[in-house]
């Protein structure tokens, strides 16, 4: 489930101050009423204590199965003993009660906005910290042979349809202890879960234990599930970088495909997500990543974009520790696109995409898909990128010779890469902008995405978007000499 395109620029966004506006709503009714306030908030507070008190007994449950799933020789040698397979870890944390329970009502607090807090986020003073401290650190961040744990986390809620997901992702890991698999599921939806519990040992399955209705604006009712989607994604990534102590982690949803590379890519771009900061995120997507848009011959083709892509992205614990305490009450990747979380930083992207979505289901109640989505290219040539020298992607590498290969390409109209006949080879041709309104004509014409967000296009970087038409190479660019974007065109 993600935004349409354009939603948040038309004022369907969380604004600045939207988690005091949409989170704990202000109280009415002045001093009269304070001392039923006080009693009030402080049953709310014995309710809250009484749920982390049970979220800690259930962490403390897990403990002997993550110290199981941290012995990756051990438990290899058992199979090849052929003893049975370890068992399926238990759900965790639990579901809350049910709405209409006793339980529940006791338990009922004002969470909309806030992430649950569980056991590791709360203060010294209110935890036994010897054992919240033992589980971060049974989570082992590397694996016989010095190689980093990447986590793959998988955002579901009620498609049952994620099991196409979780197969492919299954199918393709090259290693079950360098990437777990960590599915966590919002909105309650049984047999979602049955679906997800088949799968045992092969996926840690969480739950988001908020189901509650998030409170907003009248006019945004008919967001409720872009709100939810936020709160959810700002508890799972909680849980894998302050519960699970990972270092980084790939995030898909649960309508998403992954290519037979896509463990590969996230692989080999690790030590350049890490080393550059100047990078943000590695996405597996191409906004442009139609057939006919991409070359088919060079799916080994990655680029620096300015435009974060999302669908299937990785992201480093020091990136969402800056971005977790401001994470906004919805439309959470459009906020991603503003200039104050992107700070000038940049993400890399394939050519040709390493994830489609088959979910025409969700939120944007499909229209995106229908017009756009469905369409991307999937890789399916197998690239060993972990063999390949990455470094040209480096800023102080790429820049140089990106801009020098832009714009020594021969300027052209767009009637002529339109016709065709009078361009010569395969390319790289250029078609220059410049204006907002000019953009977007060039990119209808040429049958690329023609919005853009804070300036930025989709895909582009450097304001430059990359491209094949008729087969020849072509640069959508701004005139020679760009320096920044302009934020007022979107």
């Amino acid at each position: 489930p993600r935004p349409p395109v354009g939603r948040f620029g038309e004022g369907g966004g969380a604004e600045p101050g939207g988690r005091e506006e949409w989170g704990v709503a202000k109280r009415k009714g002045g001093g009269s009423n304070l001392a039923g306030e006080v009693i009030r908030l402080a049953e709310e507070v014995e309710s809250e204590l009484e749920t982390q008190k049970e979220l800690l007994k259930q962490i403390q449950s897990h403990r002997s199965w993550w110290e199981k799933r941290n012995e990756p020789g051990k438990r290899e040698a058992d199979a090849g003993r052929g003893e049975e397979r370890e068992s399926p870890p238990p759900q965790w944390p639990p579901a809350l009660p049910p709405k209409d329970s006793p339980e529940h009502n006791d338990q009922r607090q004002e969470r909309n906005t806030q992430p649950l807090i569980v056991a590791a986020d709360l203060k010294e003073d209110a935890k036994p910290d010897n054992n919240v401290r033992e589980l971060r650190n049974d989570t082992k961040q590397e694996v016989p042979g010095s190689q980093v744990v990447i986590p793959v986390l998988v955002i579901a809620c009620d498609r049952v349809t994620v099991k196409r997901s979780l197969d492919k992702l299954i199918q393709y890991r090259p290693s079950a202890e360098l990437y777990p698999i960590i599915v966590s599921q919002d909105c309650g939806h049984a047999e979602t879960a049955r679906v997800i519990g088949s799968y045992g040992s092969q996926v840690l399955h969480i739950r988001q234990p908020d189901l509650s209705d998030i409170r907003v604006r009248p006019e945004h009712r008919k967001f409720q599930g872009y709100y939810k989607i936020a709160r959810h994604y700002r508890w799972a990534l909680n849980q894998v970088f302050t519960v699970l102590s990972y270092s980084t982690v790939v995030i898909v949803e649960d309508d998403l495909e992954v290519a037979p590379d896509f463990f590969e890519y996230f692989r080999a771009l690790h030590p350049i997500l890490t080393s550059d900061p100047t990078l943000w995120c590695v996405s597996a997507w191409n906004d442009n990543g139609r057939e006919g848009l991409v070359d088919p011959g060079k799916p080994e083709l990655l680029y620096r974009t300015d435009f974060f892509p999302g669908l299937g992205w990785m992201l480093r614990k020091d990136v969402w520790a800056e971005l977790e305490p401001k994470w906004p009450a919805a439309f959470w990747d459009d906020w991603m696109r503003h200039p104050e979380q992107r700070k000038e930083r940049s993400c890399i992207r394939p050519e040709i995409s390493r994830t489609i979505t088959f979910g025409r289901k969700g939120v944007s109640l499909g229209q995106f898909f229908d017009q756009y989505l469905r369409y991307i290219k999937l890789n399916s040539e197998f690239v060993p990128f972990t063999k390949q020298d990455l470094s040209y992607l480096m800023k102080e590498n790429f820049d140089v010779n990106f801009v020098k290969e832009v714009y020594s390409a021969p300027l052209v109209k767009v009637e002529e890469v339109q016709q065709g006949g009078g361009l010569r080879g395969t390319g790289p041709y250029r078609v220059q902008y410049s204006s907002r309104d000019s953009f977007k004509v060039l990119a209808r014409s040429l049958g690329v995405m023609d919005d853009l967000k804070s300036g930025v296009p989709r895909a582009g970087y450097r304001g430059v978007v990359s491209f094949l038409s008729r087969g020849r190479r072509i640069f959508l660019t701004p005139p020679e000499g760009w320096t920044k974007y302009d934020v007022s065109w979107s």
